[in-house]
């Protein structure tokens, strides 16, 4: 027997589809806090000193999580190799202002305090807010998109075309998705600087946390009505090869209203994915609200998850839906790498993602604490 047929083809696809939304989850959690945090930064520090504690809660640690995003394009790269090149040409403007949103955040962190000038650091403040919102928004703008369908077509060489624009992604329900990553993302961050912070900044995260914890519940909530009501999803409508060639032309598929609530019907189970969604949502604004600040982190961490899994669960099998013709639409049936591809990448992913948990989990224990405003002032132990 040869190794990779150890396991099946189509069990190879669901692990990595998996894999690919534990690793979005991942990047949302462990990266979402570092944006968060940065969104608020000129609405919870008033002075020059607040302002550096809160950079310097995320500044031991902001390099570290990007390796979820890091990990996620390369899973996307090796894993969906037609999802990669359709998302990463179609949507290469917004790709390109989170890049530049992204850019700005390290070299906001080093030279905000090159100079005491307080114009120059409110600048560099105010630039740290953009890599935090930016990024936040536009994430849930592309996720709201890939619900609706994305404008591409494939010809029979397998050449693709987009027909969209950048801001054609800017449409109704898409923005409310942004708002919903947004908001879920600045619940994240306030929860961390109640944890790294204490005194006026740790209440001002407390009320801002407490807001926007309700007002991500009601936005999903509202995402869901919207996306019952006005957004038609996918079926696939062809006999389904779960082990067959990466040609998204050998099947059919066609728009059906309500079609991303069938698997919510059909698997009940399924219904975890949202209700955990809105329950961790909720328990952070009640921990919050507690100043039980490291449980308030983790169910906020839970309402991520649960928030982005409910799209993996509404829209499964389809991974990237195409508007201008169902049939093109990329499925996880019909647009993975190859069999053994999927398996060396697993046999990977099974060696050095526990690594990554493990000196991650390191870092954070050993930089675990409050940050000492004195020690700031003092020109000790903290960078920035």
């Amino acid at each position: 027997m040869i190794l990779h047929e150890l396991l099946n083809y189509d069990t190879l696809r669901v692990i990595w589809w998996l894999l690919l939304g534990i690793l979005l989850i991942g990047f949302a959690v462990m990266d979402g806090f570092d944006l968060g945090t940065g969104t608020l930064l000129p609405f919870v520090a008033k002075t020059d000193l607040e302002r550096r504690v809160v950079i310097n809660t995320v500044g031991p640690v902001w390099e570290g999580n990007q390796v979820w995003l890091v990990l996620g394009g390369g899973a996307i790269f090796a894993a969906w190799p037609q999802l990669y090149a359709v998302s990463f040409s179609g949507f290469y403007l917004a790709m390109f202002v989170i890049l530049v949103a992204l850019i700005l955040r390290p070299v906001a962190f080093k030279y905000r305090s090159k100079r005491e000038s307080a114009t120059w650091r409110s600048a560099w403040d105010w630039a740290l807010f953009v890599g935090g919102f930016v990024p936040a928004l536009i994430c849930g703008v592309a996720l709201g998109n890939v619900l609706q369908g994305v404008p591409f077509r494939l010809t029979p060489e397998m050449y693709i075309h987009y027909d969209g624009s950048f801001f054609g992604l800017l449409n109704p329900f898409a923005v409310l998705c942004g708002l919903v990553s947004v908001s879920m993302l600045v619940t994240h961050g306030a929860a961390w600087i109640r944890i790294k912070t204490e005194g006026p900044v740790a209440e001002r995260a407390r009320a801002v946390g407490s807001v926007t914890a309700l007002l991500t519940a009601v936005l999903f909530g509202l995402a869901g009505l919207a996306l019952w009501k006005w957004v038609d999803g996918y079926q696939i409508t062809s006999a389904i090869q779960t082990t067959g060639p990466s040609n998204p032309l050998f099947k059919t598929a066609a728009v059906a209203p309500g079609a991303w609530f069938q698997n919510y019907a059909r698997y009940g189970w399924t219904l975890a994915a949202p209700v955990l969604g809105f329950v961790g949502t909720l328990l952070a604004f009640v921990l919050i609200r507690a100043r039980r600040d490291n449980l308030a982190i983790l169910a906020s961490a839970l309402g991520i998850a649960g928030i982005i899994l409910s799209v993996g669960a509404s829209m499964f099998p389809f991974i990237l839906p195409s508007s201008v013709d169902p049939r093109f639409s990329l499925t996880v049936w019909d647009s993975s790498s190859s069999h053994m591809t999927l398996f060396i990448m697993l046999v990977s992913t099974a060696i050095f993602l526990p690594l990554i948990l493990l000196y991650t989990s390191w870092v954070y224990k050993v930089l675990w604490g409050k940050v000492d405003a004195k020690a700031i002032e003092d020109g000790n132990t903290h960078a920035y």
